[in-house]
C-alpha cells in the first residue's frame, strides 16, 4: 500500500521519499517495519503550507468473522462501498488524491503547499514513527503551518462535524499462573486455586454494572466541566435512540444525550478486551489453563496522566487481588499509553475546516470532541507548534475494525468536495 500510494502522489506532480523505520522483534522473528511515505507537492515560499496524514493499514479481517463480503474486495452495494479500510483509513486517504486531482483537471491553482505523511503501523501503535518525526522535526516538518487528519467520523449520520478532543489511552495486562501446564477439568477440577477464575474475579472488580469506573482518585484527575463548555452540549445533533439501535444495543447504561456524550468524550472509560491463555474457540474444551492474561485498556481525558492513571490502576489491583486471597502467581502491568489532546475551537485552521464544511453541507458543522484515541495528533502538534485538525468524512455507521466496515458513496464524494474547499479556504487563513 505504502508503495501504491507513492506511485499514485508522483502522477499528481508529488516528490516522494520512503523513509526507514528499522525493524521490530515479532513472535520471535525480527521483521522489517514498513516505511514511512512523505511527499512534498509544491515549495512556493509565499505560500504557507498543509502536512496532511493518513494510514494505509488496516485490522485483520476475514469473511469467516461474519462479513457479507469478502473484506479485501471493494463492493459497492445500496450506494455504500464494502471492505476493510473504506473507511478507515484508505477511504479518506484516497479522497486527498481525488481532491488535488479534481484541482489540477480544473487549472485550479492550490493556494497552499501541501506535505503528506502516510504510514502503514497506525493500527499497531505507530511504531517507529514518533522517532522518525523527531529526527525530521527540523527538515521535513520544518515550515508546516497546518495539520490535518481525516480518520475520525461524524456524530451521527446526517450531519457533519468537526473534532476538537480526543481521547488518550493507557492499557494494562493482568498475568495470572499456579499450575505447571494445563490440566484436566475432570480430574483436577475442585482441588486446586484456578488461574481464570481468580482473573475473571478480579477483572469484575475494575467496573460497576452501569460503566463506572471503580479504580479509587481516577475520577479526581479530570478537568472541571465550565459552564459554557457544558453549554455547548445542548446544541449538539445526536439523537440517542438511532445510536443504540446502530450498536444493537436493548438498553443503555444512560439514555440522557449529555450526560451519554459527556461520557463518551469527557470522560474516562474502561473497556475489556480480551482473556490471552484461555480457550475461545467453537465446541468444548474442558480443561483448565495453567496461565491466563487479561487485557483491558482505560480511555484517558484532560487533565489525566498516563503515569499516575497506570499507578493508581496497578495500586488497585494489588490491592483487590489481597482481598481475593489466592495463593497463585499475580503480575498486573501497564502496556502502551497515550495522552489526551484537545485544540482551540477558534483557531484560523479549525475555522478554515469549519467554512469547507458549510460550503459543501450547507450547515454549520457541530464542534464535537470523540472517544478514541490517535496519539500521533499530539506528536504533530508538539513538534510543529501548529495546530491540528481533525476533520472526519465517514457516518458514525461505518463500522470501523468491525465486520462488514463501510464508507457510504455520498460520504465519500462529498469528502472529496469538503478536502477541497478546506485546501482553498487555507488559502486565507
Amino acid at each position: 500500500m505504502i508503495h501504491w500510494m507513492k506511485e499514485k502522489l508522483e502522477q499528481i506532480g508529488t516528490t516522494c521519499e520512503l523513509a526507514d523505520l528499522g525493524t521490530q522483534e515479532l513472535e520471535g522473528k525480527t521483521v522489517k517495519l514498513p516505511p514511512v511515505l512523505l511527499g512534498t507537492l509544491g515549495t512556493d515560499s509565499a505560500k504557507k503550507t498543509l502536512l496532511v496524514y493518513g494510514h494505509l493499514d488496516v485490522q485483520p479481517a476475514a469473511k469467516s468473522d461474519g462479513w457479507d463480503t469478502e473484506p479485501f474486495e471493494l463492493v459497492e452495494k445500496d450506494g455504500k462501498l464494502f471492505g476493510r479500510g473504506s473507511s478507515d483509513d484508505k477511504g479518506p486517504v484516497l479522497c486527498w488524491l481525488h481532491a488535488i486531482r479534481a484541482a489540477q483537471k480544473n487549472n485550479i491553482e492550490l493556494p497552499v503547499n501541501i506535505k503528506f505523511c502516510f504510514e502503514g503501523m497506525e493500527e499497531s501503535g505507530s511504531v517507529g514513527l514518533p522517532e522518525l518525526l523527531e529526527r525530521e522535526k527540523d527538515r521535513f516538518l520544518a515550515g508546516v503551518d497546518f495539520v490535518c487528519i481525516s480518520d475520525s467520523y461524524w456524530l451521527g449520520t446526517k450531519k457533519p462535524c468537526l473534532t476538537y478532543g480526543l481521547r488518550g489511552i493507557c492499557s494494562f495486562f493482568v498475568e495470572v499462573t499456579g499450575i505447571k501446564q494445563d490440566l484436566h477439568s475432570g480430574v483436577f477440577g475442585g482441588v486446586i486455586h484456578e488461574p481464570l477464575q481468580d482473573l475473571m474475579w478480579v477483572m469484575a472488580q475494575l467496573t460497576t454494572v452501569d460503566n463506572r469506573i471503580r479504580i479509587p482518585g481516577l475520577y479526581d484527575q479530570v478537568a472541571p466541566l465550565s459552564a459554557a463548555e457544558e453549554k455547548t452540549y445542548d446544541d449538539i445533533e445526536f439523537d440517542v435512540t438511532e445510536f443504540r439501535e446502530s450498536v444493537g444495543a436493548s438498553k443503555l447504561p444512560t439514555e440522557d444525550k449529555k450526560t451519554l456524550l459527556l461520557r463518551r468524550w469527557r470522560e474516562p472509560s474502561l473497556a475489556f478486551h480480551g482473556i490471552e491463555g484461555a480457550f475461545y474457540g467453537p465446541g468444548e474444551k474442558t480443561v483448565i489453563p495453567s496461565k491466563v492474561i487479561g487485557k483491558f485498556s482505560i480511555r484517558i481525558v484532560p487533565d489525566m496522566d498516563p503515569e499516575t492513571v497506570n499507578r493508581l490502576t496497578v495500586e488497585y489491583l494489588n490491592k483487590v487481588w489481597a482481598e481475593r486471597g489466592s495463593p497463585n502467581t499475580f503480575k498486573p502491568r501497564p502496556g502502551h499509553s497515550a495522552k489526551p489532546w484537545v485544540v482551540d475551537v477558534n483557531d484560523s485552521n479549525f475555522l478554515a475546516g469549519a467554512r469547507a464544511m458549510k460550503r459543501v453541507h450547507g450547515v454549520e458543522p457541530d464542534r464535537i470532541r470523540e472517544g478514541c484515541s490517535i496519539p500521533i495528533t499530539l506528536t504533530f502538534q508538539e513538534l510543529t507548534g501548529k495546530s491540528v485538525l481533525l476533520l472526519p468524512l465517514g457516518a458514525a455507521d461505518d463500522m470501523a475494525h468491525s465486520q462488514n466496515e463501510k464508507n457510504n458513496k455520498w460520504n465519500y464524494v462529498e469528502g472529496v468536495k469538503t478536502l477541497l474547499a478546506y485546501i482553498m479556504e487555507l488559502g486565507s487563513a
